[in-house]
């Protein structure tokens, strides 16, 4: 009785799961169609290769992912660099069939790249990213993919680059397609409109419907997807091998840049997904299995994908559990769209424009911007040139450029942090339960460090070290100093050298093991400072300082009555 009990229980828990992930994979499927299309057509690979690898990606990560309710998907981040990687390429060789070696390669080796930040979890460090250099980068994003979409808006093709887009921007103006640009805000409408009303129908989907709809029964004479092949994608191993050495200049900084934003724009989603779901994501197993899933997609001439987030939401929201869910939203798209193929080339493309621009919209960080006039100016400085770096020139260099940029005035800051901080004060100042004598406390200096002895801070530090003379003994107060690099070492060395030459004491107190090991590994301690002059506490250093000024005192004194006894005899 209790086995059929227990049984009875986990077929119930089986069946719901079953229930709620295919319900997620059913939602997660009917999002992705729309922005599989549109994200393939704005690639200039065409909506087969979006949707190719809105089918596939997802049925791999399910497999080899470590996010269990992960949906990926094309992705406006991936799908930017993408098409400069199609624009490239048709640059260089005319047309698509002949660059096709040079595009399929480069998205090939970006999922290779991947993989390998996944085995060697680089992952764990997309935490370090500084938000102004995020907050940027997605309203850069956000604001190419506005842009890209502006002509197909207005009924024309839209020219390749954002500088050519915004100084041909007048000839889309003046040749209005006014039915397209009805069609466009029609669709706007109904995404931002229908949510208001229920947000039972996915307001995407019922915008690429009706818009389409509206296209066919009135006989608009707009532009369209136009068909698209319903044979499956072609396997493209050997096509690979067909590219020019001289391609690899191109391929490899393109690769590089679409398997790190890759790898950014999964965790981040898979972040995201851990807040609704209380539970931790594995990056390592994650970014693993993007790249095997983008490595798959690049053979069948798919555009590279990643952690889509409105897709992972809906697949939350809706019930889903396990990776299931994602594999069955591959195979529901795939259902889905081999049953729709025929009509999907009746899509217009003021339609998927409108899809587009409400997608970039969304990318664009609002709280940030917000933020912009009340964060320190370093950071809104960070922010203004990532944003401009992203949209005039590329990505990668916009992280990079960020990244390096928040690093040296995070090195600044430090500096002036330490530099409020690095006080020298009398002992008196700093024992005031119990009063000192003033010949002793005159004599003694104690100097508080606040922050790591490191190459941007050293050289304040030791400007600040070789004022102090005179003094009897110098208790250096180490308790808020996490670390020291090369440079601090050298500079405490400096440091000390000048000031034994003075004929100053040094003693140290509350030095972590991470300081004091350092100390002892390049032999500061016990070459130029004593283990008997190092303490967890001052008072414990002024007792050894008395001690000693006692001693000396007691030395002198013996010293002159000697003198005295050899006078007298």
């Amino acid at each position: 009785m209790k086995i059929k009990t227990i049984l009875s229980k986990y077929k119930a828990k089986y069946i719901t799961t079953f229930k709620d992930d295919l319900l997620g994979g059913l939602l997660a499927a009917i999002i992705g169609l729309p922005m599989g299309l549109a994200f393939g057509v704005q690639s200039g690979l065409g909506a087969q290769a979006g949707i190719y690898t809105a089918i596939i990606l997802a049925i791999v990560v399910s497999f080899f992912g470590g996010t269990k309710t992960l949906i990926s998907d094309p992705t406006g981040p991936m799908t930017v660099v993408a098409a400069t990687v199609v624009s490239v390429g048709l640059s260089s060789y005319g047309n698509l069939e002949n660059a096709f070696p040079l595009i399929i390669a480069t998205f090939v080796l970006a999922g290779v790249f991947e993989l390998l930040f996944g085995i060697f979890d680089f992952g764990k460090y997309v935490k370090y990213m500084p938000y102004p250099v995020l907050s940027g980068f997605m309203a850069g994003i956000g604001v190419i993919i506005i842009a890209v979409q502006i002509f197909p808006l207005l009924g024309h093709s839209s020219p390749k680059g954002f500088l050519n887009i915004i100084t041909n921007i007048k000839e889309p103006i003046v040749h209005i397609n006014w039915q397209s640009f009805f069609l466009g805000i029609l669709t706007i409408g109904i995404v931002y409109l229908l949510p208001l009303l229920t947000k039972k129908i996915p307001s995407i989907l019922a915008a690429l419907i009706t818009g389409t709809v509206v296209s066919v029964a009135f006989g608009m004479s707009v532009p369209i997807i136009g068909a698209i092949p319903s044979t499956l994608p072609t396997f493209h191993f050997t096509t690979i091998f067909k590219i020019q050495l001289t391609d690899l200049q191109y391929i490899i900084p393109a690769a590089l840049m679409i398997g790190s934003l890759g790898v950014i724009d999964t965790l981040l989603t898979s972040v995201v997904a851990d807040n609704l779901t209380r539970t931790k994501h594995d990056s390592r197993k994650t970014v693993i299995g993007q790249g095997v899933g983008n490595i798959i997609v690049g053979l069948f001439g798919g555009l590279p994908g990643a952690g889509a987030t409105m897709g992972t939401v809906t697949n939350i929201k809706s019930g889903a559990k396990t990776p299931l869910s994602g594999l069955l939203k591959g195979v529901i798209l795939l259902i889905i769209i081999v049953g729709i193929t025929e009509y999907v080339q009746y899509i217009p493309m003021s339609v998927l424009a409108g899809i587009l621009i409400t997608i970039g919209i969304g990318i664009i960080d609002y709280k940030g911007i917000k933020m912009l006039l009340k964060v320190p100016k370093q950071d809104a400085i960070v922010w203004a040139i990532v944003l401009l770096v992203t949209v005039f020139d590329n990505l990668l260099n916009a992280v990079a450029i960020g990244f390096a940029l928040s690093a040296v005035l995070f090195i600044g800051r430090m500096t002036k942090s330490m530099r409020a901080t690095d006080k020298t004060m009398r002992l008196q100042d700093v024992m005031r339960i119990n009063p000192l004598p003033d010949a002793l406390a005159d004599k003694v200096f104690v100097k508080n460090i606040e922050g790591p002895i490191f190459f941007g801070s050293a050289d304040t530090f030791k400007a600040n070290c070789e004022k102090i003379s005179g003094v009897h003994a110098v208790i250096l107060r180490m308790n808020q100093v996490p670390f020291l690099d090369q440079s601090g070492l050298i500079t405490l060395e400096q440091v000390f050298d000048d000031w034994k030459q003075k004929g100053i004491e040094i003693y140290i107190t509350g030095a972590n093991h991470f300081v004091l090991d350092s100390l002892e590994k390049v032999k500061i301690i016990p070459s130029d400072i004593g283990y008997l002059n190092v303490f967890e506490r001052v008072d414990n250093a002024v007792n050894a300082i008395q001690k000693q000024i006692k001693l000396e005192k007691e030395a002198i004194e013996s010293l002159k009555e000697e003198e005295v006894f050899e006078m007298v005899h």
